[in-house]
Order: structure tokens, then C-alpha cells, then sequence
């Protein structure tokens, strides 16, 4: 069994799975396109019937099955499969969509004018020859190739304990890069990568970064990851659509339209309403129908990471070498079809000048019988055979056998001047063309050039443009790629409940509206904080403890409207009476900005915002408290701006924000607000000039006062009232600078939220209450409020 099971792999390895570094083919289809030029089936030709090709191979060359011949057959023929096809087909031959070819007794096929120069110059002894299976006939071992055809439309193919996998490219890339080493034979990779940027799929797509490439290039393996090409278009007022035009090699178009369609059931990809197939005979076209508020470029992304339109095409150029397997460098198999085609000029050449010599050493002997034509014919008729005419002939005149008998055979028109001259001419010409033979064997030199000739013959005829692109970034997809860039808010309740739901959830609604359940809290739990920011933002949460921690707001997790969210604590590693009390998103960290930080004592802080570009997962110390303090806000600045600080029995403080110099990270600050006794900071906010103060009670009343009546003192004093409170007010729990466009978000202890403008919110002094702003029920009260900037977005339920 040993034995016998070697003596298997050796015959799939050697005749069969793997191809030739010199002509690029398997035997099968080297022994279809040897049959069909033994039919005589150029491009010029009719077509023939393609169950008369496989009948020829197998009966002559290929005892397999016929299926296994004619399949072959099929995929020289698909422009879909091979980059430049070897067979011209007339007929079904299968489709894009994984269709099977018509029947062999229906088709029918022809060469291409390309593999006509595969086969080139066969006949001149330019190749090995070795008998069929049943020794009755002969065939080549291998094709003259005048084009690199291995490398040009790459080859696949599974032996026993090893595989092949070599992907198409540019036939002009290439040709480019065998020039390089013809005029460079110590040509390096680099040199050779400068000509061949890729491979160059048939299905066109891009391939994503270069690295793949190189190692496939410089060691013979590597990984290329496939993209089909794909946009969004906006073009229709009603939906955006997904155009797909190319999708990688080897793709079957009917399983990734029902992978695709499958998926979009289940919901793993959200968005798609309509999925078609538009391709028709100007190309293939795939149509992705979304809904209106879905976004495209997530669905796209989701599309690339889940189904077949992005694909890993794994590159093994393993190749047989004088009959042995072997992974080679792109260097290796462009000097191993060099080294094929100097083989094959060198034998063209020898075989030419032999037929040149043997042609001029008959026109010698017809000279010499038309100088002497009286003698000639004399001794011809006094010849009673024809073999003592010959040895009269060579006795009388020196000549050889083939030279007599030339002259024997030659007709009496060639006695007329003009043949004569005809003769002259021809042998002068052979003269020249055996001394050019003679010089191109002996020069390695013109053996080179001829080949670069030919190459620049066939470039210039079949070469194209590429078709697979190759972008210079390797485009993976991070998990920001598979998330909507969309606004969302952030809420975080007291006890350390966090949730993410989008902005659009909630409806713009009049003031004194009742609002929509935004979060079904826990017992003796209210939201504490509440931020809108872009999915894609940093959010910085600073805890009360003077801690920050850094993460993605997609990395918060999302929850239905009346989800109760997850506990803080499955988030951010906290202490156990730690609880975030800022969250502050961010979309870069470019310099020039700070974080300006107020406790609950009046104490503040100005940082650098660089300071926390790099936040442990266990976080860093933002700020250092005294002892009983907490940290109550955290604002963005430029450095030059004004701040307000306000207390939660009515007080208020406007400073400018140049008289607190920057600190280092664990600073613990300066006195910001000097509080009275049994009162605490509860707001710090940025002053926006010419925009209005909104505060709002804890009884749901609330006003808009403008900025201007909040004069400048320095920091440190005890402020100025900023409302007048009593029982039916309660105290201060918010206050936030407000335009006129914008909306505010306020949530209630028991979870009601309600979204409203702020134009809505009646413009009062300093010494008003407020008017309401949102009917609470018994023992409820407002516990936080957030700006909203007015966005162009549609009203109503998300």
C-alpha cells in the first residue's frame, strides 16, 4: 500500500495537479491545446465541436473522463475564470452566477489568437516530445509559451500534500517586469515589483494594501485580501442604494446575492429593503436597496465583513521544476520561463540554420548544374538509369547525393534566365540568413533580444489595462467601520447604570409636554448624567473620585428606550463607592485644548487636554480632592474663555477662565467659588456670548435668562443670584448656555424624559422663578438636563 500510494502521489503531482514553471499547464491542458492545433483550429478557422476536441484528447492523449477534459476546455474559455482565455467558445459556456456550460455535443470552440503563440514555433523542434499513453503517438512535454503564461493567468490545483494557488496578472506588467531582467539580469524583487504590482483578476475588484503582495512576491506565499467594487449612490431622493459593478475572483454572483439576501433576513445586517441583480450583456451590476434612514457606509462595511464581497485569496506559487515541486519567488519564475524561452530560441535556431544549410547546399549543386547545363543534360541521356545518371553527375562534378539528385528532379523551366536568377537570389539570402543563425548561437546576447522582441510584439497586440485596482491601505475593518457614525445619547443614573440609545429615539416636543420614558430605573435610582455625542467619539468618564477612563461611546452598550442599561461597573473597573460623575465626549486630541474641572466644594482645575490621549484601561488620576470632595463637572476649553459656576441654592459666578493657570494631571486645583455654608457647586459651563442661561429646578420649572446679566467678578468671590428658589422651585439641579435653535433633554429621577426647544422657554431676569417645563408626577423631580444642537432630522419615534 505504501508503495502503491506513492507511486499515486507522484503520478497526481507530476501528471496531473500542479503545472510547468515553463508553459504554465497542466498536462490536461496542454493535451486539449495540442489537440485542437493537430485539428487545425486557429482563430481563423470555423469553429468545431467541442465533443470532437475532447474525443481527440482522450482517444489520443488523456485516457481520463471526458467531463474532467471538458470542463478544462470550459475554463479556457471563460472570460470570468481565466484573465486572457486560451479558447475562443460559441455557445453556453456556464456564467458568473455558478451556471453549468451546455452539453459538449452542443458547444463549440476554436483557439485564441494567444494560445496560437503558446503553441508557436512547435513544430521546429523547439520543444521535448514523449510518446502518448499508448506509445502510438507523440506529444509535447511542454509549449514554446512565447508569453509567460503561468504567471499570467496563474493556476490552481490540489495534489497529495501540497497545493497551488497562483493568481492571474497583467500580461503587460509583466512582459515589463522579463524586460527589466532581460537588459538587468541581476535585477532584484523590488526592481521586478516595480513592473508587477499585482495580481490582475479577471473580475476586476480591488485588493487592499501592498504587504500581502510582497510576501507573495518575495517568498512564493502570502495573503491578499479581495474587495469587490462597490458605491453608494444618493442619486434617488427616495432611498440610498449600494451599486455593486465587480466582486472578487472566483465569487459565484447567485450565492453571494442569496448569502447576502439571508443575511439581510435575519438581521444581522440592518437596512437592506431590496436586493437585485441588474447585470446584463454591458456587464455585471448588483442593486442594494436601503431605507431612507439607514446608513449606507455601515451597510457596506457590514456587507465586506460578513459575505463574500471581500474575500482572502491565499497565493502558493508552487510550480513543477525538471519534474519537482517547488514554491518560488516572483524572481524565480520569471528567470525559470527566461531560462524556457532561450531553450526554446536556441533550438528554433539550430533547426532553422540546418534547414538554411541543407537548402543552400542544393541551390550550390543546381549552380553548379546550370553552369554546366550542355554537360549535364549530355550525361543525363547517355545514362540508362537513373541512379548511373546520380553517379555520373557526382563523379563528373563533385557532387553529393542530394545535390544529384536536385538536380535530377529539376524541372526544364528552371533553365529559363530569370529561375536562374531566382536561384542566385534565394542562395544569397540563405548566405546571410545562416550567417545571422550562426551569430545568434553563439551570441547569448541576440538570443536575448530576440525574445524581447517577440514579447514587445505580443505586448503591444494583447496587452491591456489593468482591472483589479490595488489601494495602498490594507482596509481592515474596525469595529467603528460596522457602527453608524450617528448621534446618540449617553445616560448614567445614580447607582451606576449606563446606556446608549440613539438621539432620534426621541421626538421634539412642546414645553410642559409629559414626554417619553427614556429609562426604566431601578427603585431609589435616577439618571445622574446625560450627553449627547457622535458614536465614533471618545467619551472621557471622570468619576467622583478624580479618576478618568477612556472608551468608545459604541463601546457603551445600546439598549431599547426603556431599557434599565448595565451596570457601570461591567464597563469601567470601579471602585466600590466610585460613580462617574462627567462624561465628556471628545473627537480628537489635538493641542491647544483643556478640560476645566470644578468639586462640589468651589474648588477648579485647568488640564491640558493631550494629558489623556493615553487612558489606561484602569484608568488615570485626573484630579487630586480633598478630603469629603468630589468631583461635580468637567467642560472643554480653548483657554481663553469665560466660566460659570453655579451653586445649587441660587448662586452664581462668571469668570474668566485666564485667571486659573494650567496644572498637571494631579493637581489638585484652585478655589473657584467661595459657597456658603450648607451650599454646593452643582453646575460649571462655558459662557457663550450673546446666548441665554438656562436653569431649571428640581420641581421641573425652569427659565432663560441672558448671559450678559451674569457680570464678570473675579475668581474666588461668592457670585451673583442666578434665581430666585423657594418650595414650589425647589433648588438648582441644572443649568446649561443655550441658543436660540437649540433643544435641551431633561430627564426626571424616575426616568421621564422629554426633548424640547428652547425657544419654547420664556426669557426671564435673574430674579424669576421660571415657568414649567415639564409636568412630574408625585415625589418626582428633575435630576438632569443636556443641550441638544437642532439637527435636520425627521420628527417622531425612532
Amino acid at each position: 500500500m505504501k508503495v502503491s500510494y506513492i507511486d499515486y502521489a507522484m503520478s497526481v503531482i507530476v501528471s496531473r495537479a500542479l503545472p510547468d514553471v515553463r508553459d504554465g499547464l497542466k498536462p490536461v491542458h496542454r493535451r486539449i491545446l495540442w489537440a485542437m492545433h493537430e485539428l487545425g483550429m486557429p482563430p481563423d478557422r470555423p469553429h468545431k465541436k467541442a465533443a470532437r476536441v475532447v474525443g481527440e484528447v482522450l482517444g489520443k492523449f488523456h485516457p481520463h473522463g471526458d467531463a474532467s477534459v471538458y470542463d478544462a476546455m470550459v475554463r479556457m474559455a471563460q472570460e470570468f475564470s481565466i484573465r486572457y482565455p486560451l479558447v475562443d467558445g460559441h455557445g453556453n459556456f456556464g456564467s458568473i452566477d455558478g451556471d453549468p456550460p451546455a452539453a459538449m455535443r452542443y458547444t463549440e470552440v476554436r483557439l485564441t489568437a494567444l494560445a496560437m503563440e503558446l503553441l508557436a514555433d512547435i513544430r521546429k523542434e523547439t520543444v521535448d516530445v514523449a510518446p502518448n499513453f499508448d506509445e502510438t503517438l507523440d506529444e509535447p512535454v511542454v509549449l514554446p509559451s512565447r508569453f509567460p503564461n503561468l504567471i499570467v493567468n496563474g493556476s490552481s490545483g490540489i495534489a497529495v500534500g501540497m497545493a497551488t494557488n497562483i493568481p492571474p496578472h497583467n500580461l503587460r506588467e509583466v512582459i515589463d517586469a522579463i524586460l527589466l531582467l532581460i537588459d538587468d539580469p541581476d535585477a532584484g524583487a523590488e526592481t521586478l515589483m516595480s513592473a508587477i504590482k499585482g495580481p490582475d483578476f479577471p473580475t476586476g475588484g480591488f485588493i487592499l494594501g501592498t504587504h500581502g503582495i510582497r510576501q507573495a512576491h518575495l517568498t512564493g506565499r502570502g495573503l491578499v485580501r479581495v474587495r469587490a467594487a462597490a458605491e453608494v449612490d444618493m442619486s434617488k431622493a427616495a432611498k440610498p442604494r449600494i451599486l455593486v459593478t465587480e466582486i472578487p475572483y472566483q465569487v459565484s454572483k447567485s450565492r453571494l446575492l442569496a448569502h447576502i439576501a439571508e443575511l439581510a433576513q435575519k438581521k444581522r445586517i440592518d437596512g437592506i429593503t431590496d436586493l437585485r441583480d441588474e447585470s446584463d450583456r454591458n456587464g455585471l451590476r448588483i442593486c442594494i436597496e436601503l431605507r431612507r434612514d439607514a446608513n449606507p457606509q455601515v451597510v457596506l462595511n457590514r456587507l465586506y465583513k460578513f459575505t463574500a464581497l471581500e474575500v482572502t485569496f491565499g497565493i502558493i506559487m508552487l510550480a513543477l521544476v525538471d519534474g519537482q515541486p517547488k514554491v518560488l519567488t516572483l524572481r524565480e519564475l520569471l528567470v525559470h520561463y527566461l531560462n524556457h524561452q532561450k531553450d526554446v530560441i536556441v533550438r528554433r535556431s539550430r533547426y532553422d540554420l540546418a534547414r538554411a544549410e541543407d537548402r543552400a547546399h542544393i541551390l550550390e549543386g543546381l549552380r553548379i548544374a546550370l553552369d554546366h547545363i550542355d554537360r549535364v543534360v549530355a550525361i543525363i541521356r547517355g545514362s540508362r538509369t537513373v541512379e548511373a545518371a546520380r553517379d555520373a553527375l557526382r563523379s563528373e562534378f563533385g557532387l553529393s547525393e542530394k545535390q544529384a539528385a536536385a538536380i535530377l528532379d529539376m524541372r526544364l523551366q528552371r533553365l529559363v534566365g530569370l529561375e536562374r536568377d531566382k536561384i542566385d537570389q534565394e542562395y544569397d539570402e540563405l548566405l546571410k540568413t545562416i550567417e545571422y543563425l550562426r551569430a545568434v548561437l553563439a551570441s547569448e546576447r541576440m538570443v536575448l533580444e530576440i525574445i524581447k522582441h517577440e514579447l514587445l510584439a505580443i505586448r503591444d497586440r494583447f496587452g491591456d489595462d489593468r482591472r483589479t485596482r490595488i489601494t495602498a491601505e490594507d482596509g481592515q475593518l474596525g469595529a467603528e467601520d460596522l457602527i453608524a457614525d450617528e448621534d446618540v445619547v449617553i445616560t448614567l443614573t445614580r447607582n451606576g447604570y449606563v446606556k446608549r440609545l440613539p438621539l432620534s429615539t426621541y421626538r421634539s416636543q412642546r414645553r410642559g409636554g409629559r414626554g417619553v420614558t427614556g429609562l426604566q430605573t431601578r427603585e431609589e435610582d435616577y439618571v445622574s448624567d446625560l450627553v449627547v455625542a457622535s458614536n465614533h467619539s471618545y467619551l472621557l468618564m471622570f468619576t467622583n473620585r478624580g479618576r478618568v477612563f477612556r472608551l468608545k461611546a459604541y463601546e457603551v452598550p445600546e439598549q431599547s428606550r426603556t431599557g434599565k442599561g448595565l451596570a457601570i461597573v461591567n464597563v469601567l473597573p470601579l471602585a466600590g463607592d466610585e460613580r462617574v460623575t462627567a462624561v465628556i465626549p471628545v473627537s480628537d486630541f489635538a493641542p491647544g485644548r483643556f478640560l476645566f474641572m470644578a468639586t462640589r466644594r468651589g474648588r477648579v482645575k485647568k488640564t491640558d487636554l493631550s494629558e489623556f490621549e493615553t487612558v489606561r484601561r484602569s484608568g488615570l488620576i485626573a484630579l487630586r480632592l480633598n478630603e469629603g470632595d468630589e468631583l461635580i463637572a468637567v467642560r472643554p476649553t480653548d483657554g481663553a474663555r469665560e466660566l460659570l459656576m453655579v451653586t445649587r441654592k441660587g448662586k452664581a459666578l462668571r469668570f474668566a477662565e485666564s485667571e486659573v493657570r494650567v496644572m498637571g494631571r494631579t493637581a489638585r486645583g484652585v478655589r473657584g467659588m467661595r459657597l456658603r455654608p450648607g451650599d454646593s457647586a452643582v453646575v460649571l459651563e462655558v459662557v457663550q456670548p450673546k446666548s441665554d442661561v438656562l436653569v431649571v429646578t428640581e420641581h421641573g420649572l425652569g427659565k432663560r435668562t441672558p448671559v450678559a446679566e451674569f457680570t464678570l467678578h473675579h475668581r474666588g468671590t461668592s457670585g451673583i443670584k442666578a434665581a430666585r428658589l423657594g418650595p414650589r422651585t425647589g433648588v438648582i439641579v441644572g443649568a446649561r448656555m443655550v441658543g436660540h435653535d437649540d433643544e435641551v433633554v431633561l430627564i426626571s429621577v424616575s426616568g421621564v424624559l422629554i426633548r424640547l426647544a428652547v425657544k419654547e422657554v420664556s426669557v426671564q431676569s435673574r430674579e424669576a422663578r421660571g415657568v414649567s417645563l415639564m409636568r412630574l408626577d408625585a415625589g418626582d423631580a428633575v435630576a438632569e438636563i443636556a443641550r441638544v444642537e437642532r439637527r435636520d432630522e425627521e420628527n417622531g419615534e425612532g
